[in-house]
């Protein structure tokens, strides 16, 4: 089995990248036989916003950019989505960018990583709402970083150590749905 890892923002300094990366290494140590981790970078895929007009110029790029997200979603079995939380809810551009999907995602399921002043828990509940529509199952342990105790001015990534109860039950949910889910594909 395939499992991406998706760091879930664009934003210029994002944490998400020490997060993903911790969580990355978290899953590589578990030595899950037969199950590969991959980090996908948001920022990585210049996405449009959903339904914008674009130059002409700009088209081909977009379609190539939209290409090339369909497809990397598309080969995974199961994913986990590291997201900040903004205004109480995930960011615009992962939500931008799960709005791309449908058939790439459906009957696959996910796990939850997140940080913020409430370690990401109310993005997780509205990724819940927007994976629901995209027929993805959601797993109910998550991960929750604080950015009052899990970064060092909000910005130097130092996780404590009890993450990784929360880590461990997250991906033994998302392993054991995404193979049961696996077979109905």
């Amino acid at each position: 089995m395939k499992i991406g890892i998706i760091s879930g923002s664009v934003r210029e300094g994002r944490n998400s990248a020490a997060v993903s990366e911790w969580i990355h290494e978290f899953a590589k140590k578990r030595n899950d036989g037969g199950i590969e981790y991959e980090i996908v970078a948001l920022a990585d895929y210049d996405l449009p916003l959903l339904g914008a007009k674009l130059p002409e110029d700009r088209q081909a790029a977009a379609g190539a950019a939209i290409q090339a997200w369909s497809e990397k979603m598309a080969s995974f079995d199961g994913y986990v989505f590291v997201t900040p939380e903004y205004n109480h809810a995930v960011g615009g551009a992962l939500k931008n960018a799960l709005d791309f999907l449908k058939p790439e995602v459906a009957d696959k399921a996910a796990g939850f990583v997140g940080y913020g002043s409430l370690g990401g828990a109310r993005a997780h509940e509205n990724m819940r709402v927007i994976l629901g529509e995209l027929s993805v199952a959601t797993v109910y342990t998550t991960v929750n970083f604080s950015l009052m105790t899990d970064f060092e001015n909000m910005s130097n990534f130092v996780p404590n150590d009890y993450h990784a109860s929360n880590a461990t039950a997250m991906f033994d949910e998302l392993i054991k749905w995404s193979g049961a889910l696996k077979t109905i594909r």
